[in-house]
């Protein structure tokens, strides 16, 4: 089965599941084309939901090959490159070594994980997991760069972290973020600290009071979404009031 789990045949497979009305739903969802949103992607029109079911299928496949998929035009080989990815990042029985390669194809790559759903796929394990016992300076690198989906990574890839009971990198990195011009990063910013919020309240609460009259509308919104109504007013209040 191994010489089969090829990026020539993934693709070959992921062609079979295409349909034209799948593909305008997708082009509805996903900003793609001019611009450094997905420059160059073409969709085909395959649901999500069978790209990550081949993927399981081919969660064996070498990482040389998951390359390739990363290297295809398709966005939906790349969804199924980056699924693979996390698969193996997920599995229990995958090795140290084999979380480090997982853990730099990522890094050395991201010009191919050009999409907030590339990011929000794979982050949390294919980094947040290796980085999770390692020093984190990558992801505070990462958060300062000039490529939007590399500052989405910093933040996605806290998920992991969160997981585990940890928040004080989700907020740090939210910090960094909080002047940040594009609207996806404000949503996974404010996304993130939301849910860092749930067992970190007092943090999330403290933070806000520092930084609400500061973030983008949106951050903020996607930030008090969980918190009571009188707590989501003051803090829209407090920003509206600078």
């Amino acid at each position: 089965m191994a010489e089969k789990l090829t990026a020539k045949a993934f693709v070959a497979k992921l062609r079979t599941m295409r349909s034209d009305k799948e593909l305008e739903k997708i082009q509805r969802y996903f900003k793609s084309g001019d611009g450094e949103y997905g420059a160059g992607d073409k969709f085909i029109g395959v649901p999500m939901g069978k790209v990550f079911s081949l993927a399981k299928d081919f969660m064996e496949m070498e990482l040389h090959e998951v390359e390739k998929l990363l290297e295809d035009g398709i966005h939906e080989a790349r969804a199924g490159a980056v699924s693979i990815m996390d698969f193996q990042a997920r599995d229990k029985k995958t090795s140290a070594e084999r979380r480090k390669e997982l853990f730099d194809l990522y890094i050395r790559r991201h010009d191919r994980i050009n999409n907030w759903d590339l990011v929000d796929r794979s982050a949390g394990y294919v980094v947040g997991r290796y980085l999770f016992d390692k020093p984190r300076k990558v992801l505070y690198k990462l958060a300062k760069s000039k490529n939007i989906w590399e500052r989405r990574t910093s933040i996605v890839s806290t998920s992991y972290f969160l997981r585990q009971g940890e928040a004080d990198d989700t907020f740090a990195i939210a910090e960094i973020l909080l002047h940040d011009k594009e609207d996806l990063i404000h949503k996974a910013a404010g996304g993130w600290i939301r849910e860092a919020g749930k067992k970190h309240k007092a943090t999330l609460l403290a933070f806000l009071d520092r930084y609400a009259e500061f973030m983008p509308r949106t951050m903020l919104r996607y930030a008090i979404e969980k918190l009571p109504r009188t707590q989501r007013t003051h803090f829209l209040q407090h920003k509206e009031m600078q």
